[in-house]
């Protein structure tokens, strides 16, 4: 078995992601995305973008957005290590992602991520900001993030 990562497009990124993920749906935009292939079968992907959280810094910070695998042994790890590099070489300085709170996160911390806390969760759409998306999970999510040195 021999992983590699190729840049995708949004579109084979979010049917990926329509197909995989468990909880999530496709992502409206992103900065790029990368595809992990066990030679020329499509194994995963990553999704990344600027953060969602209004108050992260909109420059230096990369989110994770969405990652998805079929559970080929080390696809996420080689994704996540794919996305360090680049966001790296790119200038960002941190990377950031969140999980659900049902949810372990060993591959973050094998991949160098620190646990952040919890954070969010619940219905964005308020009387003075309406029209946002309720189709995705809206318990609180843990943050992770990782220095890019």
């Amino acid at each position: 078995m021999t992983l590699i990562v190729k840049p995708v497009s949004l579109k084979d990124a979010n049917f990926a992601v329509w197909a995989l993920h468990r909880h999530h749906k496709p992502v409206v935009g992103h900065r790029w995305s990368l595809g992990c292939y066990d030679d020329d079968r499509w194994c995963g992907v990553v999704i990344c973008g600027r953060p969602v959280a209004r108050m992260c810094d909109q420059e230096t910070t990369l989110e994770i957005l969405r990652c998805a695998t079929d559970g080929t042994p080390n696809a996420i790890s080689k994704l996540y290590g794919a996305v360090y590099r680049a966001a790296k070489a790119m200038g960002f300085l941190k990377l950031q992602t969140y999980t659900l709170s049902i949810e372990g996160g060993s591959s973050l911390r094998a991949s160098g991520f620190t646990f952040d806390g919890e954070f969010g969760g619940g219905d964005w759409n308020v009387p003075s900001r309406g029209g946002r998306r309720t189709d995705q999970p809206q318990m609180k999510k843990y943050r992770w993030s990782k220095v890019l040195k």
